[in-house]
Parts: C-alpha cells; sequence; structure tokens
C-alpha cells in the first residue's frame, strides 16, 4: 500500500514517536519515507497529532548524550510545525489505555500512544512497531513495510 493510498483514506492521522526521530536525524533507510509523511502534513494534505508523550520519548536519548543541538531541533519541529496537534494524556486517554492495554497486553507507553490517537479521532496511525497492528479500531501503517 503506497503512502498516498493510506492517506487518501486517512486525512486525519496520528504519529508514533519513531517517524519524528527518523525525520529530524535524517535517518538512512527511513528518512526519504517520513520526509514525504511531513511534507504531506506540513501542506495540509493530511492532518496530524501525537501525544506529549512523544515529546518525552523523542528527548530521551540526546538528553542522555548530552545533544542539545538535537533537543533544539526537535523542539523547532514539534512546536512549530503546521497541522500538527497535540493530545496531552487525560482521564478519558488513560482509561482506554489501560483497557487497551489489558485486551492487546501492551506496554504502557504503546496504550497511550494508541490510546490517545483514537480518541482524538485520527483513522490512520503510523509507527514501526507490528505491535499496534493488533488494534483493530484504527488503521495501522508501519514503516519498515514500506521501505
Amino acid at each position: 500500500m503506497p503512502l498516498k493510498d493510506f492517506f487518501k483514506r486517512h486525512s486525519k492521522v496520528y504519529l508514533d514517536t519513531s517517524p519524528f526521530i527518523y525525520f529530524v536525524e535524517k535517518h538512512p533507510r527511513y528518512y526519504t519515507f517520513c520526509e514525504s509523511i511531513f511534507g504531506n502534513i506540513e501542506t495540509g494534505y493530511i492532518e496530524a497529532s501525537t501525544s506529549t508523550l512523544t515529546l518525552l520519548e523523542i528527548l530521551v536519548q540526546p538528553y542522555k548524550l548530552k545533544r542539545d543541538d538535537l533537543v533544539i531541533k526537535f523542539y523547532s519541529l514539534l512546536t512549530t510545525y503546521p497541522h500538527l496537534a497535540w493530545i496531552r494524556l487525560t482521564l478519558d486517554i488513560s482509561d482506554l489505555a489501560a483497557k487497551l492495554r489489558a485486551e492487546h497486553n501492551l506496554k504502557t507507553p504503546d496504550a497511550i500512544q494508541i490510546a490517545s490517537a483514537i480518541s482524538h479521532g485520527a483513522t490512520g496511525f503510523i509507527c514501526n512497531d507490528g505491535v499496534f497492528k493488533r488494534i483493530k479500531d484504527i488503521e495501522c501503517l508501519v514503516i519498515d513495510d514500506h521501505t
């Protein structure tokens, strides 16, 4: 399934942490694919959302490596990117995450991410972890399947 077909079916998508990392760090295998994702978001062809948990997950490694340049790059991208909404953790999202975690044996961060997507009305979920394919409430695009 090409990316453009995914976007034809899903004008409102949710991004897990990995696409941000691949895009900002220009990952040799995934950058071109992620550049296309972010290009479609930037032009407004699709609307995207992600959880504030994404920022936490993204910044751990740059802080660990004392790479303030990467911290600044991520903040610059994440706080100014057009057509990208930030979803805060709420009681409803926590409740849905607990239910999904129990039903699908997900790790807590994964459950929060997928619950945030569903709660915000996204119909497509972009990630690089096949565990999300277990969730039938949202169509999951795994980057590895397309690169």
